[in-house]
């Protein structure tokens, strides 16, 4: 039985949250747009991964913080090339 595995990170915080974190790695001041939610997306989002936990012995092992700056390295350094 195939069944789709969620890998994403359980721990919870909002978009707000995540953009100032970007935007803390990247040390620039991002311009942001809001726009009206639809009417049945939820507030917060916390991924259940225990069937990657269970099934694939797996769970994230790098701090949001830490991926953020790696992420933002590599790409740096590809963009620049």
């Amino acid at each position: 039985i195939l069944y789709p595995v969620n890998l994403g990170n359980p721990g919870e915080f909002t978009l707000l949250e995540l953009i100032k974190e970007i935007e803390n790695v990247a040390n620039k001041s991002l311009k942001l747009k809001f726009f009206p939610l639809p009417m049945d997306d939820p507030k917060m989002r916390k991924p259940d991964i225990q069937i990657a936990r269970t099934q694939l012995n797996w769970e994230p092992s790098i701090k949001l913080k830490d991926g953020l700056v790696s992420t933002y390295q590599y790409f740096s350094e590809q963009l620049n090339d």
